[in-house]
Parts: C-alpha cells; structure tokens; sequence
C-alpha cells in the first residue's frame, strides 16, 4: 500500500520539476485516477495548470454537471463539448481497438488545441498501473496509454499516478480530502459508453447504454461493487405489449476486485436483478432483454471491449 505521507510531496515536487515555470493542461474526467492527478498538480504548480474536462458524448448520465459541481474551484477549469466530433470519428467502426485508437488519438487533438490557447506545453493525465500493464501486455489499449498517436504536440506527458494501483490512488484521494463522491467512486472506462456498446457507437445506443448504466449504479449501490456496469451488447427477439419487438440486449455486470487486475463475478440476489431488468425495460421501450454476467477476470475482462 502506498505511504501517502511520502508519496504526495514527492509526487507534487517531481510535477513542479517536469513543468517547470512553463504551462500544463490536466485531461480532467470526474474520475478518481485524473482527480487525484488534478489536485496533485493544482497544489504543485497552482494557475499554470488549466483542467479539461472533454464531453465525448460517451460520458455517465450527469457527468458534466458533476464536473462543473466538483471542481468549480479551479477558476480556469474548461468544458469542452466535442461530441460531434467524437461520434463522427467513430462512425462505421466496429473493431475494440480501432475504437481505443480513435478515441485516444482525438483525445489528444482536443486536448492539443485547449493547450495552444493556453499557451500549455505539457499534459498532465490520471495514468495508473493497470493501464500500463493491460496496454503494453497487449490485453486492449487503454486510451491514454496504448490509445495515443505517435505524434504528440506536447513537450512531455506528466502522469503523476503512474506507478498506483486503483486501490493506493484512492488512498492518495482520502489523504488529499477529495470529495467521498470523488474518492469512493467505481471505476469507468477512459474510453467511456464506446467500450460498453458492442459494434459500431451509435446515439441510440449510447443511450441505452447510459441510462441502464445510471439503473445498474443505483440499484447495485448496498452491494458496494469494485464496478457495476450495463452494456449493449446486440439484439434479440421480445415481446412489448402485444407486438413482437426486435430489441436491445442488455448485459449487466458487477464485479469485486482489489486492483482491477482479477475480478470476481458478485452474487446478486434474484429481486434485485428483476428490479434491474424491470426498470431498464421499462424505460427503454427498444430494449428486449435484460442478462447477467457472471464471468470472472479472467477469463474475461471487466469491460466488454
């Protein structure tokens, strides 16, 4: 476990030393990993840092404004909307790692333009272990690792959570006094909905996507999951009233894990899923079926792309 009394100033001095008295720009998402990154590099290099948040159009239900809400201290935060341009660039892409690319790539082109008006030359990013590790080893690019262009417009890539594992990062964010919803909250992918919507992204789908998300975050709260999720996985045949429906099949998933690195499927009692399944049904009059996954990691992995 991290010694988060050495770690932070540590961390704060090596940010200070990379940057310098030049500018920075953090990719800011709301969640625990670029949270810590932010606040890290706020208290070590104060106004020269501007944080970005990027609308992609693949966010959580609530994500912008829980943003706007959580960091409205940092004067200089940004709110980019780029989701036309996120959608368009994934248009008619149905290969994981081509969407992993995409987004990664356009990650940084938004990101690059943000710092030219800033006048920024590094980006600082919420980088941990894991993502290391499951990108260079080949088990799917993560969007700030395996995910960026060869060619980067920055003079250095600051990633002050590197070396942590899910678990120290948000002891780091405890000893930091983050937000408890900030600190506790489960994980979601760089990529976000892209990763949890089977074939090509469309608006369609990232919305069933998002709301059986929200459900699933909800009802699946007393069981205190390392990640609960829903995603879009295909289609099938249903019945809706009296008219048979080709719909979406929704799988959800809730697993526990220390790092992230294994995971076990939860046990979810019988009531609780039926809830789920009525209320993502119920509000979704294109969704057919409602499935549960229980598969460890491995041998799949948490996410479904």
């Amino acid at each position: 476990m991290v010694d988060t009394e050495t770690f932070v100033p540590e961390a704060t001095a090596e940010i200070e030393d990379e940057i310098g008295d030049a500018n920075a720009v953090i990719a800011l998402s709301g969640g625990v990993d670029s949270s810590v990154a932010a606040a890290l590099a706020y208290e070590s290099i104060g106004d020269q840092l501007t944080p970005v948040y990027v609308d992609t159009g693949l966010m959580r239900k609530g994500e912008t404004d829980q943003i706007r809400e959580t960091f409205d201290y940092m004067d200089s935060l940004r709110i980019v909307d780029a989701k036309d341009r996120f959608l368009e660039a994934l248009e008619g892409v149905v290969d994981p790692e081509k969407k992993r690319e995409i987004i990664g790539e356009q990650f940084i082109r938004e990101f690059e333009r943000e710092a030219k008006d800033a006048d920024a030359d590094y980006l600082v990013q919420g980088t941990i272990y894991p993502d290391r590790i499951e990108s260079e080893g080949g088990i799917k690019s993560h969007h700030n690792v395996g995910g960026l262009p060869d060619v980067v417009d920055f003079d250095g890539i600051v990633e002050p959570v590197r070396d942590l594992y899910k678990d120290e990062v948000r002891e780091v964010a405890r000893h930091l006094d983050l937000d408890e919803l900030v600190a506790e909250r489960m994980p979601f992918p760089g990529p976000g909905l892209a990763v949890r919507v089977i074939g090509e992204v469309t608006e369609e789908k990232l919305e069933v996507a998002r709301d059986a998300c929200h459900v699933v975050e909800e009802e699946l709260e007393e069981y205190e999951p390392w990640q609960a999720l829903a995603a879009v996985i295909g289609k099938a045949t249903g019945v809706k009233g009296d008219n048979r429906v080709h719909g979406w099949v929704v799988s959800v998933r809730s697993v526990e894990s220390r790092d992230g690195m294994t995971a076990r499927a939860q046990e979810i009692d019988w009531e609780t899923l039926q809830r789920i399944q009525s209320r993502i049904t119920g509000q979704n009059e294109n969704v057919a079926r409602v499935v549960y996954d229980v598969t460890h990691k491995p041998p799949a992995t948490i996410e479904y792309e």
